[in-house]
């Protein structure tokens, strides 16, 4: 016990003691909409389906940022026979999952990090390999996976500068966290250069999956009758937007509106259910407004459209010449992915604080797909330029895409560095087969 460090030591003893106060939380939280009730009892790590009777590959991402970057690597997995098992903590990456997981994969929510919880999890789904998406790094997890000698490693790899001075305080405790990964395939020599120094004894740059991943779908005929109502009319989109966005966004509306006055702002907040909050700042403030979520559409006589669905940004972003990414114009954040968009033919914008995407944005403004704008007048400034300049912005568009597809090929890198352990989970199947 003494390698793990007293903060991981007391974590341990802490996570087993409280379980009590970890069920509790669980209805706290399903009362308050953040967990689904009928699958409580797989937080508590009950599954819910069978398990599949053959050699199984648990992935896991935390939201939905991290499952959708899974989605390439899961089409792999399954191509060559193996069983899929995902795990995500919640509701939205459940509901996107339910949307787009291919045929076959199985969805479960992830155990809280409870030991009880994770021995239950573990020795009932039994994976031979663990792919852990990104930085999550739930201490009783890596524990009881090393006490099975289930192999874990973590794909798209990352430590961001306030993570790593995070980690980097309790270094005995991140050393011995790192050393129960297999291997971390990093996104970037950067993050790659962090987990070394926390003590990760085997790291290489496979680069970002997220690159890998396709276009978000939208409904052949929903898209049709969109288009056809928007059509003639300059149309942006400001994506996964945060409280305290919108204002900026609106205010850079009103101020575009002077001179576009046909434009269609597109909101379509970070978490859906503030849809009847931005409509209502719409209306405080007289723009006339619909939300989608209400069965309103984006009529000629409608000025902003709330888009407060789930699984639909690839609908809004084929209907946008410009995309603005939300969570960058304030801090705390640190901004959300701008892959997407630029794979549908936006050109994009965003503000200062892309820290969880900085290697990312750095990209696309090096490559002249995207500005960076610092606040709701150069928001509007930006906007305008592109929309009162339709070949400016396809010139834009075309650079995000041509940026994206550049930077791919992370999910080949990642297969070859797994195979080793992808061909002993298939041997080890046979073996014990009856």
């Amino acid at each position: 016990m003494s390698r793990k460090g007293l903060p991981l030591r007391v974590y341990r003893v802490a996570s087993a003691l409280l379980e009590p106060a970890a069920a509790a939380l669980l209805l706290v939280r399903k009362r308050r909409g953040k967990e689904d009730p009928e699958r409580l009892a797989e937080r508590r790590g009950t599954a819910s389906v069978k398990r599949p009777n053959r050699p199984l590959v648990w992935l896991h991402g935390a939201s939905v940022g991290e499952t959708v970057t899974l989605l390439p690597l899961i089409a792999k997995l399954q191509k060559r026979g193996l069983a899929v098992l995902v795990t995500s903590g919640t509701v939205t990456s459940a509901r996107l999952m339910a949307a787009r997981l291919p045929a076959g994969a199985i969805h479960q929510y992830l155990p809280l990090d409870v030991p009880r919880y994770m021995r239950r999890f573990l020795d009932y789904w039994h994976p031979e390999l663990c792919l852990i998406c990104e930085s999550e790094i739930w201490p009783n997890l890596l524990i009881e996976a090393q006490r099975r000698a289930l192999p874990v490693v973590m794909v798209n790899g990352r430590m961001s500068e306030r993570s790593f001075a995070r980690w980097y305080k309790m270094p005995r405790s991140s050393r011995f966290l790192l050393s129960c990964f297999e291997a971390c395939l990093a996104q970037s020599q950067a993050d790659a250069e962090r987990l070394a120094q926390l003590g990760a004894p085997r790291v290489s740059v496979a680069g970002n999956l997220k690159f890998d991943v396709p276009a978000p779908p939208a409904d052949p005929d929903t898209l049709a009758i969109l288009d056809g109502m928007t059509t003639g009319r300059p149309v942006w989109i400001a994506a996964s937007t945060h409280p305290g966005e919108d204002e900026l966004v609106l205010g850079a509306h009103l101020a575009l509106k002077r001179h576009l006055p046909k434009l269609l702002t597109i909101i379509a907040p970070r978490h859906p259910q503030r849809g009847s909050d931005i409509a209502a700042l719409a209306e405080a403030n007289g723009v006339p407004v619909a939300r989608r979520a209400g069965g309103g559409s984006p009529e000629r006589d409608i000025d902003l459209y709330v888009a407060d669905t789930l699984n639909e940004l690839g609908l809004f972003y084929r209907l946008s010449q410009v995309a603005f990414l939300g969570g960058s114009l304030i801090d705390g954040i640190g901004g959300h992915n701008p892959i997407e968009p630029a794979k549908l033919g936006c050109a994009l914008l965003h503000g200062p604080f892309v820290h969880n995407n900085a290697e990312i944005f750095a990209a696309f403004d090096q490559g002249g797909g995207s500005r960076e704008v610092a606040d709701a007048q150069a928001l509007a400034g930006a906007v305008h330029r592109w929309l009162n300049d339709p070949a400016s912005a396809r010139q834009a568009a075309r650079a995000a895409a041509q940026t994206a597809h550049q930077l791919g090929g992370a999910i080949n890198r990642t297969l070859q560095a797994i195979e080793p352990l992808l061909m002993r989970a298939a041997l080890e199947q046979r073996e014990t087969a009856p």
